[in-house]
């Protein structure tokens, strides 16, 4: 092992920090947030809606059992809502990050390019990550973290379909922490899902099933967005780390 490979064991990934810094980004460019999020969210829900129906997806009744099948689709859809998701939000993290003025109209550009290999990319890690689950929930965990920063990687490197082996190689000798990082940011997710859940219930109750998806879609591209400017803080924490590349110079290439 080299001294080079040593030092970099040795360098913490700052969990708390990524954790905290991407709260502070998601409060300060709130409806930017929301603005990118809820296109994407909004058709997953949609999409959803037409597989299982809505009140399945909006949880207000169970799945049938003889649709698993859908069910399935329904949980890749949602994988690529949050990788597309994160192909625009990674450009206003990093903005965020900067203090720089949020510039969504540059940010389409760069993600509608990567869209088509992130769409992909995240069906293969979804389906990595069930295999790896039916043992336990703890490989799929894992699964999940060593691809955890494809998104990024394939917006910023434009690497298209190369994506997944730059964040398995990023990704080396910090698994663990990534994981912890993404479950406390889970969690925190959820939260907010739930609170969608509740509001989009009581809009539901009062018979109007658009204003209720609406509502969902939006609340969810909340949570949504938190992640994915987790994702985005982490790919620049690790190429910091192992290239000595600042956000600097990672945002650089939007200019």
């Amino acid at each position: 092992m080299t001294d080079a490979e040593n030092i970099e064991v040795h360098i913490p990934l700052g969990v708390g920090t990524l954790i905290a810094e991407s709260f502070s980004i998601l409060f300060r460019q709130f409806v930017p947030v929301v603005v990118i999020g809820f296109v994407p969210s909004l058709l997953g829900v949609v999409l959803g809606g037409y597989l299982v129906g809505f009140e399945a997806v909006l949880g207000f009744e169970e799945t049938n059992a003889s649709s698993g099948g859908a069910s399935a689709l329904v949980s890749l859809i949602d994988l690529v809502v949050y990788s597309i998701t994160t192909a625009f939000m990674v450009q206003l993290a990093y903005d965020a990050k900067l203090k720089r003025p949020v510039r969504i109209g540059k940010y389409i550009g760069p993600a509608m390019s990567a869209i088509f290999p992130i769409a992909i990319l995240g069906i293969a890690v979804g389906i990595l990550m069930g295999v790896a689950a039916l043992a336990f929930i703890i490989p799929g965990l894992w699964v999940y973290a060593v691809f955890s920063v494809m998104e990024p990687a394939v917006v910023i490197e434009r690497l298209g379909f190369k994506g997944l082996g730059r964040s398995e190689k990023l990704t080396k000798n910090y698994r663990w922490p990534i994981v912890g990082a993404l479950v406390i940011t889970w969690i925190c997710a959820l939260v907010i899902i739930i609170i969608a859940l509740v509001v989009a219930d009581l809009a539901l109750t009062s018979g109007i099933l658009a204003v209720s998806i609406v509502i969902y879609a939006a609340l969810t591209a909340v949570g949504t967005g938190l992640i994915s400017i987790l994702t985005a803080l982490i790919y620049a924490r690790l190429r910091e780390i192992k290239e000595g590349v600042s956000v600097d110079e990672i945002a650089a290439v939007f200019d």
